[in-house]
């Protein structure tokens, strides 16, 4: 049996970082034998994440450049050149067969190093408006798998193949019930239940949002499951009651999907990818926060296809109530829009991502 030697790198966040974990264990469960090694950045997330998965990572010195002027921004071009230097001893010692990037400042060096060392490089893109470091990226590989459509503006259309993002397998095949899933809470089932996800480190606009609509949600008879994130619990943990439950994070998403009748959330490609999969109607409030304004791109592709409803964080005040409204009040645009989401859904995404890696492997 060959034994391939596959260099993975994506970070800076989760959005990056589980993606890469996901190709990495479908490589493993069908090459026993194969080595894998992650670069990251090495004061990010990755270098923990990563080896709790069960893989070896290597830092690089990098990072993004600020919007405003900083000593960050200063350091940069030393950053970079720091970060190539090192990225190139890293593939010339490792030796892949196949260099995968999933986005985030530390796949750039890599990827860059990678291509010139002659290693077929695949790209896996997962917002509908791509990252800078992956459109830098583009002209040097050899595939470039996405999840939206549309994306050749970004890419050449000859290397794009759209194969969806990597989930999380456990919600591959979601077969909670609704009572398991309200008993696990600690909800009343005679009850329809409002999911509330801002992320694991939560979002403070949206938790802003549900600490003012506590009333107006007990007045429509729902109860909320809201996922506050681990910065913000102690905040909103006050609110917890017999038909709030305010939790940091969720250990359970099979069952908090299970337990949602509609669900409020942000619109990161990880959560969007589940979200489709889920089938449940949804009320997207995108992050501003985030690089290209992605999030809101997201959530616009799914509100394109009649799929979720969209709400701007400036517009909250102004038009959740009426919009939240009219959602719970329309069985049938609830119906509607849970069908065309599920319609979305790419539940083998990880597995084509493979494919293509395993066909550069034939062909080298």
């Amino acid at each position: 049996m060959d034994k391939f030697r596959f260099i993975l790198s994506g970070g800076g966040t989760g959005g990056h970082i589980y993606p890469a974990i996901a190709i990495a264990n479908e490589l493993k469960r069908r090459h026993p034998n194969a080595e894998f090694l992650f670069v990251g950045a090495k004061d990010k997330m990755e270098m923990e994440k990563v080896p709790q998965a069960g893989y070896e990572i290597k830092g690089l010195w990098i990072s993004g450049i600020q919007r405003k002027l900083t000593l960050k921004n200063l350091m940069f071009p030393f950053k970079l050149i720091s970060s190539l230097l090192r990225a190139r001893k890293i593939v010339k010692q490792f030796q892949p067969d196949v260099a995968i990037g999933t986005g985030g400042f530390a796949s750039g060096p890599l990827l860059r190093m990678a291509a010139t060392a002659g290693i077929p490089c695949v790209l896996q893109e997962q917002n509908s408006f791509a990252g800078i470091t992956n459109k830098l990226l583009a002209g040097k590989a050899k595939k470039i798998c996405v999840a939206y459509d549309g994306m050749e503006r970004f890419f050449p259309k000859e290397k794009v193949v759209k194969t969806g993002n990597p989930i999380r397998m456990d919600l591959v095949d979601i077969k909670s019930d609704k009572k398991e899933a309200f008993d696990f809470f600690g909800l009343d089932e005679s009850k329809q239940a409002v999911l509330v996800l801002g992320g694991s480190l939560g979002a403070r606009r949206i938790n802003q949002l549900i600490e003012k609509e506590l009333h107006f949600f007990e007045t429509m008879g729902l109860q909320v499951l809201w996922q506050c994130g681990k910065l913000y619990y102690d905040e909103y943990k006050k609110h917890e009651s017999s038909s709030v439950k305010v939790l940091a994070f969720v250990n359970r998403m099979d069952l908090a999907y299970a337990a949602g009748d509609v669900i409020i959330s942000r619109a990161g490609a990880g959560s969007v990818s589940e979200l489709c999969l889920v089938g449940k109607p949804v009320l997207f409030i995108p992050s501003p926060n985030v690089a290209e304004d992605h999030q809101t791109q997201n959530a616009k592709a799914l509100v394109a296809e009649d799929a979720a409803i969209m709400l701007r964080e400036a517009e909250l005040d102004e038009k959740f109530e009426k919009s939240f409204a009219k959602l719970m009040d329309s069985q049938e645009l609830q119906n509607k829009l849970g069908a065309n989401i599920k319609k979305m859904a790419m539940p083998k995404a990880t597995e084509h991502i493979v494919d293509e890696i395993e066909k550069l492997l034939k062909v080298k």
